[in-house]
């Protein structure tokens, strides 16, 4: 019968060329080597290596079964590697990029559907702002994540999910009676979130471009960090602030009820996408992840158009 061991010491010996060399490799006995290769050999019915001074050197048949004993080793380490993922899926840890805002799309929710199916996993949701988990991402740190694009540099395979609509948010009802444009955000006194990310933002970026297109310059009144303080903000009157319609949706009970919303002229969209590492294979854990984020986020995108279609209170 012919063992994977017996195929770890032949190849050992094939490749170093000695015996003892392979033993050291192995971290065996020099004699307990040759023991395997002699019982490989008498289960083979044939000589596979011919001694040269101090050291071996592979017969014809030596060299033949050399790629199939490679394949064989090769297989097990693959049969492993699987079962090992399955062991990850049921019982590891699987960490994932989120920027900011999306925790509100995502939230706990997300979280519960991953337990529910692997009560054992453990679950880690990271990131603050899309430019930082890219770079978490080009750095190895997570396999994957949900990130605003653009996306910032390359190295990222980057697959687009849907877009969400922003608009203006404001508690003044002359303010929600039509489209806004870029000459009025120049001029809104605005509250906008991610301070700390600033003109790296994606969102940000685009408000600018609209204002700087109508002439006029972005300007802030109140920086913040998250959107709910923004819109809490708004809520006071004392500036308005801009938001995604998906936000506006899974507030819900939560928004102020005193704020309403137009569309910007011409539209923006915060755009959502799945984020990896160039010609990264995803471990099983991490796939489930972008499964159970895709599916979640495609709920909410069907759940914005309806309110894009049906409108929400205070918009034109």
């Amino acid at each position: 019968m012919i063992t994977l061991h017996q195929l770890r010491c032949f190849l050992a010996t094939y490749s170093l060329g000695s015996l003892t060399a392979a033993a050291a490799e192995l971290g065996y006995a020099q004699p307990s080597v040759s023991e395997q290769v002699r019982l490989l050999e008498k289960s083979l019915n044939t000589q596979l290596f011919q001694r040269v001074g101090r050291g071996v050197v592979p017969t014809e048949a030596g060299h033949q079964l050399r790629p199939y004993a490679e394949s064989a080793l090769a297989a097990v380490n693959d049969a492993r590697s699987a079962v090992a993922s399955v062991r990850e899926l049921v019982s590891g840890t699987i960490r994932f990029g989120v920027f900011g805002t999306a925790r509100i799309y995502l939230g706990a929710d997300v979280v519960m559907d991953v337990l529910k199916e692997h009560p054992q996993v453990r679950v880690e949701l990271i990131g603050q702002n899309s430019t930082a988990v890219q770079e978490d991402l080009r750095r190895g740190r997570m396999e994957a994540a949900v990130i605003s694009v653009p996306a910032v540099g390359n190295g990222l395979t980057i697959l687009p999910l849907f877009r969400d609509q922003l608009v203006y948010v404001s508690v003044d009802p002359s303010r929600c009676r039509r489209p806004l444009d870029g000459a009025h955000l120049a001029r809104a006194p605005l509250v906008l979130s991610e301070a700390s990310w600033g003109n790296e933002d994606s969102i940000r970026n685009q408000l600018a471009r609209a204002a700087q297109t109508a002439g006029g310059t972005l300007q802030t009144r109140v920086e913040v960090e998250d959107i709910e303080t923004a819109l809490e903000i708004a809520a006071s009157g004392a500036a308005d602030t801009i938001a995604a319609l998906g936000v506006l949706h899974r507030l819900g009970d939560r928004m102020p009820p005193q704020l309403g919303w137009v569309p910007l002229r011409p539209r923006l969209y915060d755009t959502f996408a799945i984020a990896h590492r160039e010609g990264a294979v995803l471990s099983p854990a991490t796939r489930l992840m972008v499964d159970l984020v895709t599916t979640r986020l495609m709920a909410i995108a069907t759940a914005v158009e309806r309110i894009d279609k049906h409108r929400m209170p205070g918009a034109a």
